[in-house]
């Protein structure tokens, strides 16, 4: 397997030389931009930006293997406004297309939204509705992601929505694409489950893996139970050891959120170290 670390877990702000150099540096495979609504990776960006933005992470040594996506909160395929659910699905589009553009092989996609406490003034949406908004839109944006050869990965995220493995299961075997996966997110999961039960029955719909620790005592009502990777409550063994079960041999991307108050950057360092730890090939000690 080898390692990546979302441009989320940088600092607001830093530049993508900077990202780039500071991943490489601290031992990092690739990088996992965000789309966004502006910025180097986003709905504004031309052709000659995304090729600008690829070639120098190349040159850095770094691959990008997804592209991840923060505008589906603001944006979700599940909204009662249909202008709402119809612009998700034009995000979405540009997403594929960027992420193709870059030569990355997956993105990740917040399917939709039941609740989420951290969205501001965040509206209720009833589950049956959100299942068959969620699916719809799969389902009408599957057919680019085989186009251009790029996998969608429905994450496991905190929005009361798709909250176990059986039910996500079931939702990407419903939209019915070799193109449409899991985003398994090992951390999200600790609140509500066992990462390494997750990982044992999605298997092969698993497309790319994020990785972040969680202390599992933790308030739900916000992201203070977000530690260091190795600090926290994930069964690091147990989890590496499913996914060498199902022959996972990609990336674990880690997501490190929220940024240190001081020398943030260390927490990338910090992070790529854990993570080789984690892959060491022995039994002992961990």
């Amino acid at each position: 397997m080898k390692i990546g670390i979302c441009g989320s877990s940088f600092p607001p702000g830093t530049d993508p030389s900077e990202m780039f150099r500071v991943a490489k540096d601290a031992g990092f495979d690739g990088i996992e931009p965000n789309f966004t609504a502006e910025g180097p990776v986003s709905l504004k960006s031309g052709e000659d930006d995304l090729r600008r933005y690829r070639e120098a992470a190349a040159r850095a040594g770094l691959e990008i293997p997804s592209v991840a996506g923060g505008l589906y909160w603001s944006t979700p395929f599940t909204s009662d406004d249909p202008a709402v659910r119809s612009r998700a699905i034009e995000i979405a589009r540009a997403h594929l297309k960027a992420a193709s553009a870059l030569g990355a092989k997956s993105v990740l996609i917040v399917p939709g939204v039941v609740h989420a406490f951290f969205v501001p003034n965040c509206p209720v949406v009833r589950y049956d509705l959100a299942w068959e908004r969620a699916l719809a839109a799969m389902r009408q944006i599957a057919p680019l992601a085989e186009e251009l050869d790029v996998h969608i990965g429905v994450e496991n995220v905190w929005n009361k929505f798709l909250m176990s493995p059986l039910e996500i299961g079931r939702f990407v075997d419903e939209v019915g694409s070799t193109h449409v996966g899991v985003y398994l997110d090992v951390g999200n999961v600790v609140p509500f489950g066992f990462p390494q039960d997750w990982i044992a029955v999605l298997g092969k719909r698993i497309r790319k893996v994020h990785v972040k620790d969680f202390k599992a005592d933790a308030s739900l009502q916000n992201m203070a139970g977000f530690v260091d990777i190795l600090q926290g409550d994930v069964n690091w063994p147990a989890v590496i050891g499913a996914l060498r079960e199902i022959g996972y041999d990609d990336y674990l991307t880690a997501e490190m959120i929220p940024h240190y108050r001081y020398r943030p950057l260390q927490r990338v360092y910090n992070t790529a170290a854990s993570l080789r730890a984690i892959l060491k090939e022995e039994s002992r000690p961990w």
